[in-house]
């Protein structure tokens, strides 16, 4: 190979890149009015600032309120309790410039597995909290997975978890004295009830317990370790979280009010469980006629 040759190879440029896919016009125009309407948004949220006092006396007013502080909260059995996805949305209402959601990005039923994505943005201060998760098509059931293959049972799992997740992304946003404010004066309102004597909630709330879920005043007083004239404001107003929780489903009442076992029952159990002692070897009964012709005289006895 001549020099010449050799040059031309050491100098021959890389080949290019492989040049990007082209992007429509209309994906262009979208992406635009995405950017326009994010920018916008930020824009007119501080021309129109909040204000601070206004949103701290609508939240007093609110949660003074049965029908919010009746739902502000959520407790489930050996999962956790806390402040509700009701109180999250109601107080980002009221905190005012405050854009939150969740999106469903992706779903694959072959895999049985959803994509998605919960967030919070706060456009006055231009403060965005947001998570992306997967979620598998399955609900627990005694312990175990249990696929789901219902298209309304897949969408209804979805939005559960998602409005979990926005939950806790609106939470992130909003200032914490303001949300713990709010907790406190629902807690309040929801001790205070409706103007109703203590003993008159105490009957209502044992006649919904047993009219809808069958759960018994034993039952109760069980689980909160008092008898029932002994109830306080605050153990009915922890009934009544317990009692939305069941209705919307977030619990089951196997799982809040577990069945209780006597001793009798547990000694009773044991010895059902306990091994039957080994039978007895038995003996086969002696043929007597073998032993008819048999001399069973002592030797030397002359008799």
């Amino acid at each position: 190979m001549s020099t010449s040759q050799r040059a031309v190879e050491r100098f021959t440029p890389p080949a290019a890149a492989a040049a990007p896919a082209a992007v429509t016009q209309t994906t262009a125009v979208e992406q635009a009015r995405a950017v326009a309407e994010v920018a916008a948004a930020v824009q007119v949220a501080q021309q129109n600032p909040r204000d601070m006092g206004r949103a701290w006396e609508e939240m007093k007013a609110a949660c003074g309120r049965l029908g919010l502080a009746s739902r502000a909260f959520y407790s489930v059995r050996n999962r956790g309790n806390g402040p509700s996805v009701h109180l999250a949305r109601e107080l980002a209402r009221i905190w005012g410039n405050v854009d939150y959601g969740v999106h469903e990005l992706h779903r694959d039923d072959l895999r049985g597995m959803s994509e998605i994505r919960a967030y919070a943005w706060d456009q006055q201060t231009n403060v965005r909290s947001s998570r992306t998760f997967q979620v598998p098509h399955q609900r627990m059931a005694n312990g175990e997975r249990k696929p789901l293959t219902d298209l309304q049972d897949v969408y209804l799992n979805n939005q559960n978890i998602g409005a979990r997740a926005v939950r806790e992304a609106i939470f992130t946003v909003l200032p914490a004295d303001f949300v713990a404010e709010a907790q406190d004066r629902c807690r309040q309102t929801v001790e205070r009830g409706d103007g109703k004597p203590l003993v008159d909630r105490i009957t209502d709330m044992t006649a919904g317990f047993k009219a809808s879920f069958g759960v018994t005043v034993a039952q109760i007083e069980t689980r909160l370790g008092r008898k029932k004239g002994q109830w306080t404001a605050a153990d009915v107003a922890e009934l009544g979280v317990v009692f939305q929780s069941l209705r919307r489903g977030e619990t089951t009442v196997d799982d809040e009010f577990p069945a209780q076992v006597t001793g009798d029952e547990i000694a009773a159990q044991a010895v059902a469980a306990r091994p039957a002692p080994p039978a007895e070897p038995t003996v086969p009964p002696v043929d007597q006629s073998a032993w008819d012709d048999v001399d069973v005289r002592q030797p030397g006895s002359g008799s």
